[in-house]
């Protein structure tokens, strides 16, 4: 924020303030309550299973759920869901100015989950995405924006890893009521969290907690918790920051081969029930 600043945003010639609501309306046709963006400050540490795990999950808790995929030029959520295959609608439609605007629906899985991904516009799956950095936060924002949600309760959004072009947009375009950071049991794991704890308070947008993955894996004859990586220092972080654990989740073959095959929503995400108590309380403290 600029010194001196008088919080009048549309007169503002300031770029990059953390104050300036610089927020898109969402489609008039659309309707979303709660917007948990889930992010991390570096890549492979599995923020798009979080993502989908915790949309499927509070599906499953009778809650209309959606994913806007914030990764344009690596999406994966598609692939999750079973997906591939499908592309969105789109046209034109008469709004309540009487002028003609254009519109998006999202896919919607089996499950429920309303979907939007850049995977779902190309004319096919593999077409690389070779964009540079405004035309990717612009595609952000009309995902925002331009795409017909229905009547969600939750929207997670699966933000590309660090602190750039891509999650600065959506923390500035979109409401977002909090975020999930993610992170793996490696030593730099305190970088990773802290980095984007730090983007989140610099944002003005509340951290839920962290969820670690690749956390452990059980042993299929004793059952004992093997640390693949290592002890994790995971609590020790949380407390230095005040935040929570929400969730720790295993390397477990099973999880591999249902997200491969699509099959997301059939996983059984009992280890995110703690997470998905803190995302729901959003709406039931209402």
């Amino acid at each position: 924020m600029a010194e001196n600043c008088n919080h009048a945003c549309s007169g503002c010639s300031v770029e990059n303030c953390s104050q300036r609501d610089l927020h898109e309306k969402l489609n008039e046709a659309s309707s979303v309550k709660k917007v948990i963006a889930v992010v991390s400050g570096k890549g492979g540490v599995g923020k798009s299973l979080v993502t989908s795990l915790l949309a499927s999950k509070v599906a499953k808790d009778g809650y209309r759920a959606a994913i806007l995929d914030a990764d344009i030029t690596g999406p994966s959520i598609p692939t999750a869901f079973g997906l591939g295959a499908e592309r969105a609608e789109a046209g034109t439609m008469t709004g309540s100015d009487g002028q003609q605007k254009d519109f998006i629906k999202p896919v919607v899985s089996k499950g429920g989950v309303q979907v939007m991904s850049m995977n779902f516009l190309l004319p096919e799956q593999t077409d690389p995405v070779i964009w540079r950095g405004p035309v990717i936060s612009g595609a952000v924002r009309q995902f925002w924006s331009d795409v017909i949600w229905d009547n969600v309760d939750f929207m997670f959004v699966d933000c590309p890893p660090g602190t750039g072009d891509v999650p600065l947009t959506v923390f500035q375009s979109i409401p977002v009521d909090g975020i999930i950071v993610v992170s793996s049991p490696q030593q730099l794991v305190r970088v990773i969290v802290e980095k984007a704890v730090n983007m989140a308070n610099i944002m003005n947008v509340p951290v839920l907690g962290l969820i670690e993955n690749m956390s452990y894996v059980k042993c299929p004859d004793c059952g004992k918790e093997i640390r693949v990586f290592g002890e994790s220092n995971i609590d020790g972080i949380a407390k230095d920051f005040g935040l929570k654990v929400l969730a720790r989740i295993p390397i477990e073959q099973e999880m591999s081969v249902s997200i491969d095959n699509g099959e997301v929503e059939k996983l059984d995400a009992s280890c995110l029930n703690e997470a998905a108590e803190a995302v729901e309380s959003f709406i039931k403290k209402v």
